[in-house]
């Protein structure tokens, strides 16, 4: 399915300066008890669940996630996601994800398009940045870009069949991400109402 290119770890180092995460330690009371706790202050993001109607299929992003690959002894590093990115400009938050649709996957969406799902926060135990999701139907006729990501991103288009999503989502052989899933939930709890539409 897809030509995966051979990843070399050449160095780990602590994080001087960082660009888009700070770690710090929060010292805190709790119940008259002082306690402290390590984390990383990083920006919001926003996700989009992308449906193609003609395809009848999810348009998922797959990419090289650094961490998951350091983090499986440099097994497993290629994840399956939605269409997303950090809020890190002076836009609204459905401006942003219409910006990451065309970066991403090549889409033009005009932003009245773009439903918004919900929000919610994601690794709680080291972040709790909030992420805010939503919806968008994209046909042929609205590629109108390459896609493939910004800069020195490297990002593959995934068109999955919604006829095998609910399969995709507990197969654990794709590494994925929860808001993904949930989504999926989402469409087929809204399925016959985005399907009239």
């Amino acid at each position: 399915m897809f030509t995966e290119k051979k990843i070399e770890i050449n160095q780990i180092t602590p994080l001087i300066d960082p660009k888009f995460i700070k770690p710090v330690r929060i010292n805190y009371t709790q119940s008259n008890r002082k306690k402290s706790w390590e984390a990383v202050k990083a920006h919001d993001s926003v996700a989009v669940l992308l449906y193609h109607t003609s395809k009848d299929a999810f348009l998922l992003v797959k990419q090289f996630r650094p961490a998951v690959f350091v983090n499986t002894n440099q097994k497993e590093g290629f994840t399956f996601e939605l269409c997303a990115g950090i809020v890190d400009k002076e836009k609204t938050l459905v401006e942003i994800a219409k910006e990451e649709i065309f970066e991403e996957c090549g889409y033009d969406v005009d932003v009245n398009m773009i439903e918004k799902i919900t929000s919610f926060y994601t690794s709680v135990g080291f972040s709790g940045a909030k992420q805010t999701l939503f919806f968008a139907v994209v046909d042929d006729g609205m590629k109108t870009g390459q896609g493939g990501g910004i800069d020195d991103e490297e990002i593959e288009l995934f068109y999955l069949p919604v006829k095998k999503a609910k399969e995709f989502m507990f197969d654990e052989n794709y590494i994925k991400t929860p808001g993904l899933m949930m989504s999926f939930y989402w469409f087929f709890d809204n399925y016959d109402k985005i399907i009239s539409c």
